[in-house]
């Protein structure tokens, strides 16, 4: 590994979260043609949207333990090209139970690639001993940005199989260029789950204390190890539940915003993907800033500030009546949940390793999974405007479980 903060490693692994960026983006502003194709209701495409999250969350633990055994740069690999298979599977669906058996692909795919990304990031974040992991998310939301672009340029001049079946093609090369390079870099050392209950720190090992005292006695160390590991489960736990609510809102925008726009507040298809594509930047841009803001303000204070914003955003996103303040409700809802899903994955893996990384991950992709559902059912009994308003109470929540996290670990950022 070189000594450079922008190694072979950390850049083929950004080139990872820029792809799985991108081909969630090219479904998602394929979603309202693939419900016309479909004839689905709100609440039927909410449940076919909520196989892609089933399948994400139970591939996720099972992804935890092969990052474990295998490692997790090539199970990163595997994932991506998983997941550039399935891409161009809805658009030959012709049902809602067709459309529900690929997405449990799909999502399986995308699981995958997030848990094995992520733990790959945990452990790179630690050799270089800086918090950059809101950068690989920054190629998350800028792949996003790229696709969303892209594809609703394309959304005219190309049908959804076509384009969809490009996306997969882009996913595969960028897999096979990326894994080369990822798999070829010196590995960084894996990421052990933390023993005192604080991410990041190293239990004590041997016989003797730090100042050459002994140890305390046998049935002490092991209360305060069982005391440890408690504190580390509940930590990430609460991590998890930050995750949670936060892939709530993230999903409910990826799934439900270019509809709100079109149906809602009349806007074009174009106008439609523009709306989120200013989403997807506004989120980019913040994660760019992420590393930068986390060390000025400190993480719980900058998670505090980001859930607050998105709230607000949202609310001015769900009641405009107007396309523009829409818009910019979305850019509020974009920069305010930037760096909320990637510390607290970041924290969890610090604590718990791989396994607390798929731990959280499940916990937060269930909020994808609550979300179509809780959002489809919401919009039939009183309108998607007021269903998308619940997005904002999950962001506040997600605002504030970073402060009990914090109260409960010493030293917490």
């Amino acid at each position: 590994m070189t000594d450079s903060p922008w190694g072979p490693a950390r850049v083929a692994l950004t080139a990872f979260f820029a792809i799985d960026g991108f081909l969630f983006a090219a479904w998602v502003v394929r979603i309202p043609d693939v419900r016309r194709q479909v004839d689905a209701s709100h609440s039927a495409l909410g449940l076919a949207l909520l196989c892609l999250s089933i399948g994400a969350v139970l591939t996720m633990p099972m992804i935890g333990r092969l990052c474990l055994r295998y490692g997790s740069r090539p199970v990163t690999v595997g994932s991506l090209a998983l997941l550039s298979l399935a891409v161009p599977l809805p658009a030959h669906a012709h049902s809602v139970t067709a459309l529900g058996g690929v997405l449990l692909l799909f999502g399986a795919g995308y699981g995958g690639a997030n848990v094995a990304m992520n733990s790959a990031a945990v452990d790179l974040v630690a050799q270089l001993r800086r918090p950059v992991m809101p950068s690989f998310h920054a190629g998350y939301s800028f792949g996003g940005l790229v696709g969303t672009g892209v594809s609703g340029l394309l959304a005219g001049p190309l049908s959804t199989a076509w384009a969809l079946a490009l996306s997969a093609a882009l996913g595969m090369a960028v897999t096979v260029g990326a894994g080369i390079v990822l798999l070829r870099s010196p590995a960084a050392a894996p990421v052990a789950p933390s023993r005192s209950g604080r991410a990041g720190s190293a239990g004590s090992a041997g016989s003797t204390s730090g100042t050459g005292r002994p140890a305390e006695p046998s049935g002490t160390a092991t209360a305060d190890a069982g005391s440890a590991r408690t504190r580390t489960r509940l930590l990430v736990l609460l991590l998890g539940l930050t995750a949670l609510c936060t892939a709530y809102g993230e999903g409910a925008v990826a799934d439900w915003t270019t509809l709100h726009l079109t149906d809602d507040v009349r806007a074009s298809s174009v106008v439609a993907a523009t709306g989120y594509g200013a989403y997807a930047f506004a989120m980019a841009g913040g994660r760019v800033g992420g590393t930068w803001l986390s060390i000025r303000l400190g993480q719980n204070r900058l998670m505090l500030l980001g859930g607050l914003t998105a709230a607000v955003g949202m609310l001015i996103a769900a009641l405009a009546p107007v396309v523009p303040v829409a818009i910019c409700g979305f850019v509020l809802v974009g920069l305010g949940l930037a760096n909320l899903f990637p510390l607290a994955i970041a924290r969890a893996g610090e604590a718990g390793g791989p396994q607390g990384v798929a731990f959280a991950s499940s916990l937060g992709y269930g909020g994808m999974l609550i979300g179509p559902v809780v959002i489809g059912f919401l919009a039939d009994a009183a309108g998607l405007p007021l269903a998308l308003t619940t997005v904002a109470l999950a962001a506040t929540v997600a605002a504030l479980l970073p402060l009990s996290v914090g109260r409960r670990v010493t030293g917490g950022r």
